[in-house]
């Protein structure tokens, strides 16, 4: 398998994953700007959408959307626990957290990256990804992860996001059990290698 991935963006999601299933793949760097690949193809070849996550299988079909390359790459190794059974009223549970945060959060942080808006209205997308925040710290004052006691792919969705705060100097530890769990997933093997192999070498 191979993931197209760019720094800094939502691609480190499945790349956590990967990891954390011991699974084998190769990184493919993509320059978001001119959408070439480390190796100068057009990445728009690849995925038309013209941005990462894309996931290339082994048999060439590419799969794309984050949510959906987590969940795929959870049941391909079903005995790590990253993802419940298809069809069990946990996994739905499990999509509606990923459905959560692709709109309210992913979706939500996407406008504070352009620099262009007024700040009266960057204020404005601020205060509503707060509420946002305000349900999580709830949440996370009542349970380690997102679905339960273990670790799922939503989490690996849900640090890698909360991961853009820096760039928006938000502080996180406003909200204290939300700091908290995004310490403890960023001290996961996994997540700390993924880090690594994407950072600036």
């Amino acid at each position: 398998m191979k993931l197209y991935y760019a720094p800094n963006t939502c691609s480190l999601s499945p790349h956590i994953v990967l990891r954390e299933l011991e699974l084998e793949f190769e990184l493919v760097k993509v320059d978001n700007k001119n959408k070439l690949t480390a190796d100068g193809r057009d990445f728009r070849t690849i995925n038309p959408k013209g941005y990462v996550a894309a996931l290339e299988l082994d048999d060439g079909q590419i799969l794309t959307e984050g949510p959906a390359i987590v969940q795929y790459l959870a049941d391909s190794k079903p005995e790590k626990g990253l993802a419940p059974p298809a069809n069990s009223w946990a996994r739905v549970r499990l999509q509606e957290w990923l459905n959560f945060i692709t709109s309210e959060i992913h979706a939500g942080s996407a406008p504070l990256f352009n620099s262009t808006l007024p700040e009266n209205v960057r204020a404005i997308f601020r205060e509503k990804l707060f509420r946002q925040f305000d349900f999580l710290q709830v949440t996370l004052n009542e349970k380690t992860y997102l679905t339960g006691p273990t670790f799922s792919v939503a989490d690996a969705y849900l640090f890698t996001v909360l991961g853009w705060s820096q760039f928006f100097s938000i502080e996180l530890h406003r909200w204290p059990a939300l700091s908290a769990y995004r310490d403890m997933i960023s001290a996961r093997p996994a997540v700390q290698a993924a880090l690594l192999a994407e950072s600036p070498q």
